[in-house]
């Protein structure tokens, strides 16, 4: 359990901060491609912290 809520925390903390800077660098080609990733990465994590937390309910 404390698994899921720590990937979760770091999931959206670091979504929240990809998305961030997406939106200060949006002139820079090569900065919208990193910070992409790293959003998308946040969220992947975000969405596993959820389902671990989830099954763990159960």
């Amino acid at each position: 359990m404390i698994f899921g809520i720590v990937a979760l925390v770091i999931g959206i903390l670091v979504l929240a901060i990809g998305v961030y800077f997406l939106r200060t660098e949006k002139d820079d080609p090569e900065s919208r491609k990193i910070y992409t990733v790293a959003s998308v990465l946040g969220a992947v994590v975000a969405v596993i912290g959820v389902v671990r937390l989830i099954l763990s309910l159960l």
